[in-house]
């Protein structure tokens, strides 16, 4: 048994070939040719025929006439389904025939006779209604039978209201107004259509559609709303609303009354008239918003009016802290369609407050008050579509409002939406930020989501050489992103790459480089090897430095030492080790493994006999003494022993120079310096 699909191809390929054995016979009748001499600013002179035929890419058409006194003439129109004779071939109020014959290779066809009288196919053009504001319900028109040459024959009128599909037609002679007063209800929109004729000759088509109402005071409230851009809580805001309907407006509205009330308790009033906005009012289609920036305002007020009233204020709330999202919703879209659903649940906070949702879209780049619109629903509702032109490539941010009764609002939630995907744009700002010996942290930034072109859906990371590809969750595409690569080696040149990836497929690498690090027992052992020979360098000065510092104080010549109280000069040596041993400890306080105490600690001993000291005198070897019996150095003078420290007695103590010193000097002498340092007879002795 043959498959259904079979039985279908073979009817349509019969269809097909009956077609075309159709289209190999002889054309069709072309229709009775309609033809009319038009008069705009004034009538013409040639007369313009047309006619309807099934045009076939083979067929020609060809118009043809015959005067009264017999000439038969036509002229070829191809493919064209209305031709024109020209004046010179036919005379005013006399009679002409016209028909159209469609030729093609297999035979040809003629239509019907039109016979009429040239004098009587003069066409007027439509007329033009207009209606006065302090009398909306009348309207008037002018038509070109109003000129001089020519006269109004009869007019009729037609409307209807905007939910209607039939027309009412009603015929009221040669009149150039008619009165709709009675005819119609308060606050509904009716469409109205004029068609008149000359004295003689056709009637015009009908005019272009004029719409009425019955003018009061408009009803309602404006749906006034907030566009706060992408994201939806940003704080500067523009509030916007639409057009009453005409059946609200019930009237031409001529301005909106503004009122902003301030975060400080202010508020401003502002009437702004339809006709000159005066770049405070910028209305596009069926959208109106306010030129002007709400960053300070905590909420705001507006009424439309007419010349009979104004609607109630409508209020909206600016909000004035950011709000997260917490419940999902779905979006899904095309270009002409976008639909949002949602499931939220039933123990909402504050959910008996709310009054109804609010679920807008806004495409992403766009400035305030463009590139928005918004729906209000029941609570009951859980979706809804938007129809319109939906941008490829460009992201849209739908979000959810629960509206309370005061028309203050709270975000539900909020999600991104695309028409259609395309190859997503490179991130930004790829770098490393952590490096260790066997991983790193790597971070970046998505692209702007104007420039995203699609659903970031993941991220792609590898590194060049390796099999290994990572794909990184793009779920919060507003943070900035940040990733652990691990599985690295010491000491490793690395090159990673990362790439964003959509419903279209992955974009462009974008590449960065880095050195990993060596483990840390190996950098202190390089460390080691660099800084122990400076170490010992350092050791062996200091060692030199002691050595020549002993030297120096044992080549003191004294013949009168007290055995009691030890050389002065020990204290110094005390203290230039202390400060060397300081200095090399701070010079190596890095090094890992310490080699000196935290806190070294050195003794000095000081005796100081409370008794007056005694002069015991050693003597030396007779050929490093003189006579005076006791000598010293003199580069052991009163300076050097000025600047002792550690001396039991703590004084300024005054020295000889080689120049000698006065009596006063000697007298004023302290024991201790008297019994270190020589006499000034000594000193001119040697």
């Amino acid at each position: 048994m043959a498959p259904r699909w079979l039985f279908s191809i073979l009817i349509v390929n019969m269809a097909i070939s009956f077609a075309a054995a159709g289209s190999l016979g002889p054309p069709e009748p072309p229709s009775k040719p309609k033809c009319h001499i038009p008069c705009h600013d004034s009538c013409g002179v040639d007369i313009y025929c047309h006619w309807n035929h099934r045009i076939d890419p083979p067929t020609k058409s060809s118009l043809h006439w015959k005067t009264a006194d017999g000439r038969e003439q036509f002229v070829d129109t191809g493919a064209s389904l209305s031709g024109m004779i020209g004046r010179e071939h036919f005379s005013m109020n006399s009679e002409l025939q016209v028909w159209v014959k469609a030729d093609n290779k297999h035979g040809s066809a003629t239509s019907q006779v039109a016979v009429f009288d040239t004098g009587d196919i003069m066409k007027p053009s439509p007329p033009v209604i207009s209606s006065s504001p302090q009398d909306p319900l009348e309207i008037s028109w002018s038509s070109i039978c109003d000129e001089p040459h020519l006269s109004l024959g009869g007019c009729d009128v037609q409307f209807r209201t905007q939910a209607e599909k039939r027309w009412h037609e009603e015929e009221i002679g040669a009149q150039g107004s008619y009165d709709f007063d009675g005819l119609v209800e308060a606050g509904i929109v009716y469409e109205i259509q004029v068609r008149c004729s000359c004295a003689t000759g056709l009637s015009s088509d009908w005019s272009a559609i004029h719409r009425i109402s019955l003018e009061t005071a408009p009803t309602g409230q404006i749906d006034v709303w907030k566009d706060c851009g992408v994201p939806a809580t940003n704080l500067d805001c523009a509030m916007t609303w639409k057009k009453l309907p005409l059946s609200q407006a019930c009237g031409h509205i001529l301005g909106y009354e503004v009122k902003l009330f301030s975060k400080h308790g202010t508020s401003v009033l502002m009437n702004i008239s339809a006709a000159e906005p005066r770049d405070r009012l910028v209305c596009d289609g069926p959208h109106c918003y306010l030129n002007s920036s709400l960053k300070n305002i905590s909420s705001a007020a507006i009424s439309a009016y007419n010349a009979h009233g104004a609607t109630l204020p409508a209020y909206i709330t600016i909000p004035t802290t950011p709000v997260t999202s917490e419940h999902p919703i779905d979006v899904r879209m095309n270009m002409a369609n976008l639909t949002v659903s949602w499931n939220l649940p039933s123990h909402l906070p504050d959910a008996k407050s709310f009054k109804e949702y609010v679920v807008q879209y806004k495409q992403a780049g766009s400035p305030l008050g463009k590139g928005f619109d918004w729906i209000r629903v029941n609570k009951s509702c859980t979706t809804l579509t938007f129809t319109g032109h939906f941008e490829k490539y460009r992201a849209y941010q739908v979000s959810l409002f629960a509206v309370t009764s005061n028309q203050e609002s709270r975000l539900i939630s909020s999600a991104i939406g695309y028409s259609c995907h395309g190859i997503p744009a490179k991130v930004r700002s790829f770098k490393v930020i952590t490096i260790a010996a066997t991983h790193a942290t790597l971070f970046w930034e998505p692209a702007v989501l104007t420039e995203q072109n699609g659903q970031i859906l993941y991220y792609q990371i590898g590194v060049h050489g390796q099999m290994a590809v990572y794909n990184v969750s793009a779920s919060h595409q507003r943070e900035n992103k940040t990733f652990e690569l691990a599985n690295l080696k010491p000491n490793q040149e690395c090159q990673v790459w990362i790439k964003a990836v959509t419903e279209a497929g992955p974009g462009a690498n974008v590449t960065t480089s880095f050195v990993t690090k060596q483990p840390e027992h190996l950098v202190l052992q390089s460390k080691s090897h660099i800084f122990a020979p400076l170490l010992c360098l350092l050791v062996i000065m200091c060692c030199l430095f002691a050595l020549y510092s002993l030297h120096q104080g044992s080549s003191k010549t004294c013949l009168c030492i007290n055995e009691n109280v030890p050389d002065p000069y020990n204290s110094t040596i005390f203290q230039m080790l202390q400060y060397q041993a300081k200095q090399a400890n701070e010079a190596l306080a890095w090094i890992s493994v310490p080699i000196y105490e935290a806190h070294p600690t050195m003794s000095t001993l000081e005796i100081v006999l409370t008794q007056p000291p005694v002069c015991e005198h050693k003597c030396l070897p007779e050929e490093h003494t003189n006579p005076a019996g006791c000598t010293r150095q003199r580069q052991y003078g009163k300076e050097q022993y000025s600047k002792m420290v550690d001396s039991a007695e703590g004084k300024d103590l005054s020295g000889v120079d080689d120049a000698g010193s006065s009596s006063e000097e000697e007298q004023d002498a302290s024991g201790y310096e008297q019994h270190f340092m020589p006499t000034a007879a000594e000193i001119l002795n040697t």
